[in-house]
C-alpha cells in the first residue's frame, strides 16, 4: 500500500545532529498518523507516496524542525527558589516551577536547566532540539488505512518528539519519542 493522507505508518528512526552525534533511536515500530499531528510536516511531506520497506534519509532545519533558538524563551532565576540538588540538564514541567519562579512563564512547557550559578539557575524553554539542524534516518514498516477515529482525531495518539512527562525531571533523563 503506498503512503497517503490520512493513513497510519509505523516507523523506525536514527536522529542524529550534523555531526552525527546520535540524539535518539526508535528501535521497535511506532505509528504514525499521515496528514495530522503526529509528525512533522517535512516527514509527513517526503513519505508521500512511500510504501512499507522503505527507508528515507532526511535532513531537517531548525525552521521544518524545532525552530530556531528563541532567547525570550531563555529565563535566569535566584537560585533560591530551588532545592540544593538540582543538576544541569534537569527538565522541570511550568506547572512544578517553584511559586513566583517566573510568573508570566507559560505553564504548559517544559523548561531545562541549562546553567546552575550560586545567586541563580538559567531556564530554558526552548524545545532541546531548537536551533539544531537534524538528520533523520528512518524505515517504513507498515503501512495501513487509517480508523475513522484516528481521522477524525488526525492522530493515533503519538507525537514526533513529545516529552514522556514522567521521566521529565530526572537530569538528562527524558524521552524525546
Amino acid at each position: 500500500m503506498e503512503i497517503h493522507q490520512q493513513c497510519v505508518v509505523a516507523l523506525t528512526w536514527t536522529l542524529e545532529d550534523t555531526l552525527g552525534e546520535e540524539l535518539d533511536v526508535l528501535e521497535e515500530p511506532v505509528e504514525f498518523f499521515i496528514g495530522g499531528t503526529d509528525l512533522l510536516q517535512v516527514i509527513d511531506a517526503a513519505l508521500q507516496k512511500g510504501r512499507a520497506g522503505d527507508v528515507f534519509d532526511l535532513r531537517i532545519e531548525p525552521e521544518q524542525g524545532f525552530g530556531e533558538l528563541d532567547e525570550k524563551l531563555i529565563f535566569i532565576v535566584s537560585s533560591k527558589l530551588f532545592p540544593d540538588d538540582l543538576e544541569v540538564g534537569t527538565m522541570i514541567d511550568g506547572t512544578s516551577l517553584p511559586d513566583g519562579c517566573l510568573p508570566d512563564a507559560n505553564m504548559a512547557a517544559f523548561y531545562t536547566v541549562s546553567e546552575i550559578y550560586p545567586s541563580h539557575v538559567v531556564l530554558d524553554g526552548n524545545h532541546p532540539l531548537a536551533g539544531i539542524a537534524l538528520h533523520l534516518r528512518l524505515k517504513v514498516w507498515t503501512v495501513r488505512e487509517a480508523t475513522s477515529a484516528e481521522a477524525l482525531h488526525r492522530t493515533v495518539g503519538t507525537g514526533f518528539f513529545k516529552f514522556e512527562q514522567a521521566q521529565a525531571h530526572a537530569a538528562g533523563n527524558f524521552t524525546l519519542h
